[in-house]
């Protein structure tokens, strides 16, 4: 039997393409109980190769040659053409767009999925009408493309799964000249929508003074935007704590983030796309909640603690507090934090192992160093 062929359009966000594998698991499960082969392939900024490369239910990843927001009608043209030989059966729209609709107009695809979105009910001939109410959760409206219009979600959604493999994550530990002896914790302080998602510098110092009293040691992880606050972290520090926190904003590619993080012993962070990574690597998560809310994107993983305070302005989802006091992140107090880690990470507990490749596996390459990029 000929194999299904299905192209992706995804996401422009770290959490958002994390999210989007619940779909590529959601096809691949449909496919296998109607005994149909299934290919999948995703056509996303070049920077989520890194993390289509650790789904195995990819089978390509194609770049989209596009800045953000970008027209470039020429272009999109170009691409739908060239993307004609690949003779994909449906194309399903993650965005809700009308640019991310032009390629798989161009590419002649015959099923073009997605919800209604900006001006495009021309373009998709299977345009899906959006009950918010029916379906709260982002995860539930990516899932919801994989079946027809109208039909039930699985009973269990199923949760994101990166696949890392053992030697790349031994070639970034060399790289950044870490090590294991001690358990982990990597800490996640930046959060690229705004201040009012970031928990103040002086609560992640306390919590990782602590941890590292009691054995552990510190990764910061984060892109260069979050130096600032890494620095800050580590300076309040006493200098004999300081020699376990290794900063590493900035210094890493996506893949490395990745798979340095597939390290660790557990996972306190802002709500971010790193948030996203760590759960689908099944890391034990502190997850906190400023000006944003747990409600549309949580983290889909069972190991998770989500600590936010109930405050009459919370959540406001503004990038920077409109009363100038962030309480609800200078108030969620590093004790809570500490309580809530070691509920899922007691003391003493080993670090989470990372899958061996094997011949049964997927074996994908690490891909060519990418800037990294967080939502």
């Amino acid at each position: 039997m000929k194999a299904k062929k299905i192209l992706i359009i995804g996401p422009s966000w770290v959490g958002d393409m994390v999210m989007a594998q619940a779909l590529f698991l959601t096809l691949q499960e449909d496919a296998q109980a109607l005994e149909q082969s299934l290919s999948i392939d995703v056509l996303a900024p070049a920077w989520s190769r890194p993390l289509l490369e650790r789904m195995p239910q990819v089978n390509e990843a194609i770049d989209l040659p596009f800045a953000h927001g970008e027209l470039n009608l020429r272009g999109r043209y170009r691409l739908g053409r060239a993307l004609r030989s690949k003779g994909y059966d449906q194309v399903i729209l993650l965005p809700n767009s009308l640019k991310s609709a032009l390629v798989p107009l161009f590419a002649k695809i015959p099923k073009r999925t997605g919800w209604r979105g900006e001006a495009r009910g021309l373009i998709l001939n299977d345009m899906r009408r959006l009950d918010p109410n029916a379906l709260p959760l982002m995860v539930q409206r990516f899932v919801a493309l994989a079946r027809p219009d109208g039909a039930p979600l699985p009973q269990v959604l199923a949760k994101p799964a990166l696949v890392t493999e053992k030697a790349s994550v031994a070639q970034a530990m060399l790289a950044m000249s870490l090590d294991d002896r001690r358990p982990i914790l990597v800490i996640c302080p930046g959060a690229e929508f705004g201040d009012a998602k970031q928990w103040p510098a002086a609560h992640y110092a306390s919590l990782s003074a602590e941890k590292i009293n009691q054995g552990w040691q510190v990764w910061v992880l984060g892109s260069a935007k979050d130096n600032a606050v890494a620095l800050e972290i580590q300076g309040l520090l006493g200098a004999d704590q300081r020699e376990h926190c290794k900063t590493l904003t900035g210094r890493t590619s996506l893949a490395q983030a990745i798979d340095l993080m597939s390290a660790a012993s557990a996972v306190v962070s802002n709500d971010s796309g790193l948030m996203h990574v760590a759960a689908a690597l099944g890391k034990p998560i502190v997850a906190l909640y400023g000006s944003t809310s747990a409600d549309f994107t949580p983290p889909l993983a069972d190991q998770v603690q989500l600590l936010s305070i109930d405050i009459d302005c919370r959540p406001c989802f503004k990038r920077t507090c409109p009363l100038g006091h962030k309480r609800c992140l200078v108030d969620l107090s590093p004790a809570l934090a500490l309580e809530a880690l070691e509920k899922i990470a007691p003391l003493g507990s080993e670090a989470i192992l990372v899958k061996d490749s094997s011949p049964e596996s997927d074996e994908r390459s690490a891909g060519e160093r990418q800037p990294f990029c967080e939502s």
